[in-house]
């Protein structure tokens, strides 16, 4: 189980709170068990919206495993906003020093900064604050136009519903893409990762769709890519013909059969094989390849 904490202050946003937390919530209901918890330093925090919050005054115990959040708040600029006591930011940079991992969203990098947390790393906030925030911290590099940033276990990410992007960029880290995309299909999100970075797996690449007839059979892919299935067996799963599911794959997926799904999960796979040691040919036969030489067509192609 890993423990989060939402570290809340007056005129927090509602959803830079609710988004990361139903992120976490819903890996839970797929067997990743998250404990969240909301700490502030009083034990009614009022949001932005109007809705007041009821939080813990005192920490729960942490380890290098868990993670402190600290969504953004409404202020005109960052020195307007609440800001938090010592006894606080020295919290945020314990956890830090002891392995934890330490997250913003959209303000929320203000503390982070007071915190010493920013100095010589790579962060971002929302796009109105980045002027400020780099004025503020100097000696942080704020990168502009991104949904988010990680750097040594400090990740911060834009405005609002960015947060729901760190947070599956998260669990794709520690739990890998196909969790990932589970997540972001059950609140029916795009699977998005950093704003200037391409996806770096299939698994996400070909989720950002609605169609919950190709997401069937993607989960069949994503768990038994290395078997033969044949179209005709996936349309069976789906409850559809395989003319119908060849015509819905293609349209979700920009073009792609299920087949050529299949093989593009095998190369990447083989190829992280291959990139951490194995052979071309044991990670061909690890992926479902019945010899090395289409491996070697498909990666080719690949990189062409």
């Amino acid at each position: 189980m890993t423990h989060v904490v939402f570290l809340l202050l007056p005129g927090v946003h509602l959803l830079e709170v609710a988004g990361p937390a139903q992120v976490f919530t819903s890996a839970s209901a797929h067997g990743q068990p998250y404990r969240l918890s909301y700490v502030a330093e009083q034990e009614q925090v009022p949001s932005a919206q109007g809705l007041p919050l009821t939080a813990r005054v005192s920490w729960p115990p942490l380890g290098p495993g868990d993670l402190v959040l600290v969504p953004g708040w409404q202020a005109a600029t960052l020195r307007d906003g609440p800001g938090f006591g010592a006894d606080t930011l020295e919290r945020l940079r314990a956890h830090h020093a002891a392995g934890g991992t330490v997250a913003s969203v959209c303000a929320g990098a203000e503390a982070l900064g007071r915190a010493g947390l920013l100095h010589g790393r790579r962060c971002t906030t929302h796009h109105a604050h980045q002027d400020e925030l780099a004025l503020r911290f100097p000696d942080a590099t704020v990168v502009r136009d991104v949904l988010f940033t990680a750097d040594d276990r400090v990740v911060t990410s834009a405005g609002i519903a960015s947060g729901i992007d760190l947070t599956l960029h998260l669990l794709a880290a520690r739990h890998g893409p196909a969790l990932a995309a589970q997540v972001a299909r059950d609140m029916v999100v795009y699977a998005r990762r950093n704003g200037h970075e391409p996806q770096t797996s299939a698994m996400l690449r070909y989720r950002s769709h609605l169609d919950d007839t190709v997401h069937r059979v993607q989960d069949l892919i994503d768990a038994r890519f290395a078997e033969p299935l044949t179209l005709a067996h996936l349309a069976a799963q789906a409850g559809v013909s395989p003319r119908t599911l060849t015509r819905l794959f293609g349209r979700a997926t920009g073009g792609l059969t299920p087949l050529r799904y299949q093989q593009t999960l095998r190369v990447e796979h083989a190829t992280h094989l291959i990139d951490h040691g194995a052979t071309v040919e044991s990670a061909a036969r690890d992926v479902g390849f019945e010899d090395a030489r289409m491996l070697r067509r498909l990666r080719a192609r690949t990189v062409g």
